[in-house]
């Protein structure tokens, strides 16, 4: 496994922060777990002894016998020999009910620096109680970006297209990388997405009819990157002889997002200067899973790029929106700290002139000065009146932007 240096390079900072629980999250097989071993290794090279590391994982049997909070905080404790800082990692501690108290606990003494990770809701913002509140950092986890796919299949520069067509088939889970034919990839990854609805949704959510909740699944990957509708959801389901009540609907929305497979995004009214609650977008996490649940085997190319452009504005640690303006819509508004970026993304311009202008002519609405931008993956430079145009692969491989 390759080291995931943009994590790292965020973590390393808090490394000795006693006083905050650094907390790493997202969704299944993204690769937390060799993140969480990666930061032990940087630990031991940095000197720290071996009996100061204490490291959980809770899909191990080995920690089978600590059920509860109290038995947690008994187990580390009972592992300090001296006074100097011990190093916990704590791996699916979601599996812990009201694991936050025992990890507070922790914290309060100033021995431990807390590494936790896990894979639903309750490792974000939204759920954990106060008794966390404000004692921790968050970096979310995602499968591989493109810059960390190449470095993985040791992907040489002109091949770098063949690999992100595999990418928007495929997506970017880091062991898919491992199974060359269809089956074993189809295998792999379905059992990834079983294993995230049984645990992160049916069980947390109570669902009974999954059959059901898969076609909405369906629907969503189907339709991503349009703006969302619930009527236009529960006519779907109807002509599959289905009935759910909208409240049930949006109740499966904020499980599939709780548990990562897809990203709510938010529609923001440039003019207004407002963010709208209606006319948000889904996103899929990893493209490998929309591969799997959708009816079509066709490969929307400028859907899969939009939805790449976006996970990667996401690797690089952008706010992200989409923008309504007053005749239209912009792709995404990235923001981070005071910088604000508008995007607009098309597979290929081709020199077609009315996708061009169609392409460039979105800002046209926008009268502030934040730069504006046009990605594709043409190679030729379409960048006019201000606008920059950009390759795709290029702002792919690049580490800033």
């Amino acid at each position: 496994m390759i080291k995931r240096e943009l994590y790292l390079e965020r973590i390393r900072d808090f490394y000795n922060a006693t006083s905050l629980v650094k907390i790493v999250y997202g969704v299944r097989r993204s690769g937390k777990s060799i993140l969480l071993s990666q930061i032990i290794d940087e630990l031991k090279k940095q000197g720290i002894d071996e009996d100061h590391i204490i490291n959980i994982n809770f899909e191990s049997l080995e920690f089978s016998d600590i059920k509860t909070n109290k038995d947690l905080d008994k187990y580390i404790k009972s592992q300090v020999k001296d006074n100097k800082i011990y190093y916990v990692f704590i791996d699916e501690i979601q599996m812990i009910d009201d694991f936050e108290k025992a990890v507070n606990s922790l914290r309060i003494t100033n021995k431990f620096s807390l590494f936790i990770a896990g894979s639903n809701s309750k490792m974000t913002f939204s759920e954990l109680s106060t008794d966390l509140s404000g004692r921790y950092v968050s970096f979310r986890i995602n499968p591989l970006c493109f810059r960390e796919a190449v470095k993985l299949t040791n992907t040489k520069k002109e091949n770098y297209e063949k690999l992100l067509m595999d990418i928007f088939e495929w997506g970017t889970l880091p062991q898919r990388f491992a199974f060359n034919n269809e089956s074993a990839k189809i295998t792999y990854i379905s059992d990834v997405y079983d294993s995230i609805i049984l645990k992160d949704i049916v069980e947390k959510v109570g669902i009974k009819d999954v059959g059901s909740f898969n076609k909405i699944v369906q629907y969503i990957l189907e339709t991503e990157s349009r703006e969302f509708s619930a009527t236009n959801v529960i006519e779907f389901l109807k002509k599959e002889n289905i009935t759910i009540s909208t409240q049930t609907l949006y109740s499966y929305l904020d499980a599939l997002c709780s548990a990562f497979i897809i990203n709510k995004v938010n529609r923001f009214d440039i003019k207004g200067k407002e963010i709208l609650k209606t006319l948000s977008k889904f996103y899929v996490t990893d493209l490998g899973i929309k591969k799997i649940k959708s009816n079509s085997s066709e490969i929307n190319y400028s859907v899969s790029l939009e939805n790449i452009v976006y996970n990667e504005l996401l690797v690089k640690g952008y706010r992200i929106y989409t923008g309504k303006t007053k005749k239209g819509e912009i792709d995404f508004i990235a923001t981070k700290g005071n910088i604000t970026k508008y995007i607009q993304v098309s597979y290929k311009l081709g020199n077609n002139q009315n996708t061009i202008e169609r392409e460039f002519d979105a800002f046209n609405e926008i009268n502030d000065n934040y730069p504006r931008y046009v990605i594709s993956m043409d190679d030729e430079n379409y960048s006019r009146n201000g606008i920059k145009h950009l390759n795709a692969i290029k702002f792919l491989t690049s580490k800033d932007f």
